[in-house]
């Protein structure tokens, strides 16, 4: 397989990628590779990391029963009163 070199890649960028690898437990080249074919839509490949899990901390994930108790919950909120649309 071909080596190639990418030179001027700024600290942010440096950063981020090194992160991304230490995070999935990568070496750099492969987490580069990876970024790589999925820019060009390469192998059917996946993004490597799932873009929900970066919010994850924010949304999270329901488990059913807390989902039904938020919805009955709401549900008084669903009643259409004929009398609020004079």
């Amino acid at each position: 397989m071909k080596s190639l070199s990418i030179h001027g890649i700024d600290r942010e960028t440096e950063i981020a990628i090194k992160a991304r690898a230490k995070s999935e437990s990568k070496s750099v080249n492969k987490i580069v590779k990876e970024i790589i074919e999925h820019a060009l839509g390469l192998r059917g490949s996946k993004p490597a990391v799932d873009n929900r899990a970066e919010f994850a901390d924010l949304s999270g994930i329901w488990t059913a029963e807390e989902a039904d108790r938020f919805l009955g919950a709401l549900s008084e909120f669903e009643v259409v009163e004929p009398g609020d649309w004079r």
